[in-house]
């Protein structure tokens, strides 16, 4: 189903949030998962942070 990660277990809610974070800003799934645990998952303030990370790394 579109939830499996392919090892038989569930995405989290934070998982997606990291997938989608880092399609729309450019970053990477790693660099996203860091910016949740570090700032939470409240989105403007992830946006904001992810776009300023893909600015640094250019």
């Amino acid at each position: 189903m579109g939830d499996d990660k392919g090892d038989g277990s569930r995405m989290t809610e934070r998982d997606k949030l990291a997938i989608h974070l880092a399609e729309e800003t450019g970053i990477t799934e790693e660099q996203a998962r860091g910016l949740i645990s570090m700032l939470g998952t409240d989105r403007n303030s992830l946006l904001r942070e992810a776009r300023v990370l893909r600015q640094q790394s250019r």
